[in-house]
């Protein structure tokens, strides 16, 4: 990668915003109202503070320690070359494998109907075929490219979604907005918070992309904290909108199209139009940036011995070996898995990173910064967090309960057989 081709603060943040409103308001957004019902602005409150929270360990170390593996660097930092590091890298990059087939599934799944076309296993796998191999040949000119390329794309969907809250405001019920706070809504609410978390975890990326931006000591904070802000803005508008101008019922009902519903009483089928519209552009966004993301942690912890070998051949993959592994297995799983329940996981995983960078952050204060106090009330809220997804996965979907214990079991077993047969050792990032 050239010096010269280093991302801007405005187009990191452009890739983090991308990824949380891509991943969040066209894709759970039905499913947070279900749960939530009239506190869902409040959730995607409370649901920030959570980032926030996580935030404060990872601009201080991702302003000192700087590594494309981000999380998983600092947690090396933290505890050392050991099982739980290992488990956990690969944990992280089999998160954004996943996101990939998600994001593919729901750009088809929004763009046949846009277009008319018949929704067939073929036409749906060409459209996911088409729009993976798109942005991983934008992502092979390098980080400069799809730091250009999301600004746009952010720059347009935000326009939308801006169309959409200012039309809404003048027509918006504000009884409808009230929030409830009786033990059964303030139960929803909670539950909805940590759903809603999943959708602020696209600032990680910023740390998963600081080799290639410009002058991270002091833009990898800023470009956290600003995407975080920005971001929960953006939903608490948009759910008042929603709130105030569609029943409780039809957000539900609507599931993932409730934003386009919304808009029709005080946009019409135009409104319908620019939503579906404002929602490709969105899910491209977080494809996009999902991808740069999950490509440089394949790479750079392949580089710095944390993935199987097969990484690191060069003679098969050349210097972008990251970049087509993770696309062509994001693709597979697109095509051929119902990533449904798995994609459920996937908070439950990040949740997991976010506790041991917070435990590395404890043991790593002394020499880069933050207070010890905070950091281990920071650590008990996040715990907290994660007692109460386990629990919510276990009163709402026990299947995926028992997959996730699965998963956290098979990380390590596999990382430890793979320690005990090959010897492998983890460098320890500059």
């Amino acid at each position: 990668m050239k010096q010269n081709k280093k991302l801007s603060l405005v187009e990191v943040i452009s890739m983090a915003v991308g990824t949380m409103i891509g991943a969040s308001i066209f894709s759970i957004f039905g499913l947070g109202a279900q749960i939530s019902g009239e506190d869902l602005p409040e959730a995607f409150l409370l649901s920030g503070l959570y980032a926030l929270v996580v935030a404060y360990s990872y601009a201080i170390l991702g302003s000192k320690i700087i590594s494309n593996a981000g999380p998983i660097a600092f947690i090396l930092k933290g505890i050392g070359d050991n099982i739980i590091t290992g488990a956990l890298s690969i944990l992280m990059w089999l998160t954004y494998v996943i996101s990939i087939s998600l994001f593919a599934k729901g750009f088809a799944g929004y763009f046949i109907p846009f277009i008319h076309l018949k929704s067939t296993t073929l036409s749906i796998g060409i459209v996911e075929t088409v729009v993976i191999l798109f942005f991983t040949g934008l992502n092979f000119f390098g980080s400069k490219a799809v730091g250009k390329a999301e600004f746009y794309i952010v720059l347009t969907k935000l326009s939308i979604l801006l169309i959409f809250i200012f039309g809404g405001f003048i027509t918006i019920n504000w009884s409808a907005t009230q929030p409830l706070f009786d033990n059964t809504h303030t139960n929803g609410l909670l539950n909805g918070s940590i759903i809603f978390f999943l959708s602020y975890m696209g600032f990680g990326l910023i740390t998963n992309a600081s080799e290639n931006i410009k002058n991270p000591k002091k833009n990898i904070p800023l470009a956290i904290f600003i995407s975080i802000f920005f971001v929960m803005v953006i939903y608490i508008l948009i759910s008042l909108v929603t709130l105030g101008n569609l029943s409780l019922s039809d957000i539900i009902k609507a599931q993932e199209n409730a934003l386009a519903i919304a808009a029709k009483p005080f946009l019409g089928n135009f409104g319908f139009i620019l939503i579906s519209i404002g929602a490709l552009f969105s899910i491209a966004s977080a494809l996009n940036a999902t991808l740069f993301g999950g490509a440089n942690i394949a790479y750079s912890l392949a580089k710095d011995g944390e993935l199987p070998e097969i990484f690191e051949r060069k003679k098969w993959f050349k210097s972008t070996e990251g970049l087509y592994f993770t696309a062509g297995l994001g693709l597979l799983a697109a095509l051929f898995l119902n990533l449904t329940a798995i994609a459920t996981i996937t908070s439950t995983i990040f949740t997991i990173i976010y506790i041991f960078v917070l435990i590395s952050h404890i043991k790593l204060c002394k020499q880069y910064g933050g207070n010890k106090i905070i950091i281990i009330f920071n650590l008990l809220i996040l715990l907290m967090v994660f007692t109460a997804l386990m629990r919510y996965q276990w009163k709402t979907q026990k299947m995926v309960f028992y997959i996730s214990i699965i998963i956290f079991v098979s990380a390590l077993l596999l990382e430890y057989l793979y320690r005990k047969f090959k010897g492998r050792k983890i460098k320890t990032p500059n």
